[in-house]
């Protein structure tokens, strides 16, 4: 019933709204009725879908085996919508990786043209979000490029509350006190909304980078839930709606080593938005140029590209590209 892809080594399960309701759950007929009312099914779904098989579980992994599913498409032909749910059971407003991921869905499905479609993300944080995909290659690689249009800057554009504006190189970022608390060396945060929220830590070391392992450790976890979910999974300080935490440290011209803590699912392999939300850091505090930029994380490196006009950010286009798991 679902179908497990890997985009990056981020994990996500595909599975149609029919088949959902063929096994007992009441999933109402359309995408944004199914947003509102996400509270009535979204966990028993994600028990359905992504928890391990009785005794399948492996040492020492996640409790799920997925990142996340995606429930989709709810029509036949072009826009598509979908929903994206967190393992905890709440809904993101966007995913590049996921999106990815259905779109590799779609095609197998013989539902993509060739000239691409547009994606219609439905959730519960407002109205529903739009991205366009494009099928393409790059080097040799047969992916999609995913236009995330035009980001935010500054707490205004995540709801960020009770944050400090500081310097780094020269430019206005901000001090989120909770992060600085936990490292003296995460004082320094750029907000951005590429879609949904973001705040990315930026550091002047590659050694301040938190690997993955270090975040899943319960102390640490812990403390990362109450600064990235919203209540009640956390204390959603400084955002009342979660925010995603990124860290990031220039390593070369255009590239760029991240590390990624999601709301409603903690440390990640890679997170196409939370790269491209990255890439637009580097590019406001100076450290990369208009043109294509290399975000490297534990799963993968995701080519973003920037499109700057007349010292403006414009446009967002991430590449990825996904295959179906055993």
């Amino acid at each position: 019933m679902t179908k497990f892809y890997d985009a990056r080594g981020n994990i996500y399960g595909v599975v149609s709204p029919q088949a959902l309701r063929e096994a007992g759950i009441a999933l109402p007929a359309r995408a944004a009725e199914c947003a509102v009312s996400r509270q009535q099914w979204s966990e028993a779904t994600i028990a359905l879908c992504c928890h391990w098989p009785e005794g399948q579980r492996p040492a020492n992994s996640k409790p799920h085996r997925s990142d996340g599913l995606l429930i989709g498409p709810f029509q036949a032909s072009a826009p598509f919508d979908v929903l994206i749910v967190n393992t905890d059971g709440s809904l993101a407003e966007r995913s590049g990786n996921g999106l990815t991921i259905f779109s590799q869905a779609l095609t197998e499905q013989g539902l993509m043209a060739e000239q691409g479609a547009v994606l219609r993300v439905h959730h519960d944080k407002g109205e529903a979000l739009e991205t366009a995909v494009t099928p393409a290659q790059v080097e040799d690689v047969r992916g999609f490029w995913l236009d995330l249009g035009q980001p935010g800057f500054g707490p205004e554009a995540v709801g960020a509350q009770t944050v400090e504006n500081v310097q780094f190189n020269n430019r206005d970022v901000s001090h989120v006190q909770p992060l600085a608390e936990l490292d003296p060396d995460w004082s320094h945060s750029q907000f951005v909304r590429i879609g949904n929220p973001h705040c990315v830590t930026l550091l002047g070391d590659a050694a301040a980078l938190p690997s993955n392992e270090q975040m899943r450790e319960p102390t640490l976890n812990q403390r990362l839930t109450a600064i990235a979910y919203a209540m009640p999974n956390g204390a959603g300080n400084p955002c009342p709606a979660g925010v995603n935490l990124q860290w990031a440290v220039q390593v070369s011209p255009q590239q760029v080593l991240a590390r990624v803590f999601e709301r409603g699912e903690g440390p990640t392999a890679s997170s196409g938005t939370s790269a491209s939300a990255v890439a637009c850091a580097a590019w406001r505090v100076g450290w990369v140029e208009a043109g294509e930029v290399r975000v490297v994380m534990p799963g993968g490196t995701a080519p973003v590209l920037l499109e700057v006009s007349q010292g403006e950010l414009l446009r967002v286009r991430l590449f990825g590209t996904a295959r179906l798991t055993a």
